[in-house]
């Protein structure tokens, strides 16, 4: 007979706090750009939370849009072995007010969030997620160095972009 040992390297409260940090950058976003609701961001926070607790999250784009046309943008990459990352405070995103603003938001999932898990989840998330050919590469934009945000094993890399 032999014995299994599991060990968790973070917890759904892990997830939590980091979430806490992306909402703070988002709502920092909301705020100096005027292009989103706060009913808008809780629903986006509420499917970040849930979809990463479930491990199905991969990264989040966030991109600033004028008139279709990119100004600004942050990608949050899911790390669950962020041992490594230097927890950041939330910051440093207050983006232009622009004409004709908009704020998309694109998630990618894991190989876990197969059709069987998009199920399950369906009537639990705020928004109806659906594919996207838009280009979250920013080739308009230049990227440079973000934040970590962490918690344990748990955190999410933010890489930002702008003009």
């Amino acid at each position: 007979m032999g014995t299994t040992t599991i060990t968790e390297t973070y917890t759904t409260v892990d997830v939590e706090n980091v979430v806490r940090r992306f909402k703070a950058d988002l709502k920092m976003i909301a705020d100096s750009t005027g292009a989103m609701s706060d009913g808008d961001l809780a629903k986006y926070v509420h499917d970040v939370e849930l979809l990463a607790k479930k491990g199905y999250l991969a990264w989040i784009d966030v991109t600033l849009l004028s008139g279709g046309f990119e100004r600004n943008a942050v990608r949050y990459t899911v790390d669950t072995d962020a041992g490594s990352l230097d927890t950041s405070r939330p910051g440093g995103v207050m983006w232009p007010k622009v004409a004709q603003p908009e704020i998309r938001v694109i998630l990618s999932y894991t190989s876990a969030y197969d059709d069987d898990a998009r199920a399950a989840l369906a009537a639990r998330l705020d928004f109806t997620w659906s594919p996207t050919s838009a280009s979250t590469d920013h080739a308009s934009l230049s990227g440079s160095g973000g934040r970590d945000y962490t918690s344990n094993a748990f955190g999410m890399t933010r890489t930002d972009f702008s003009k």
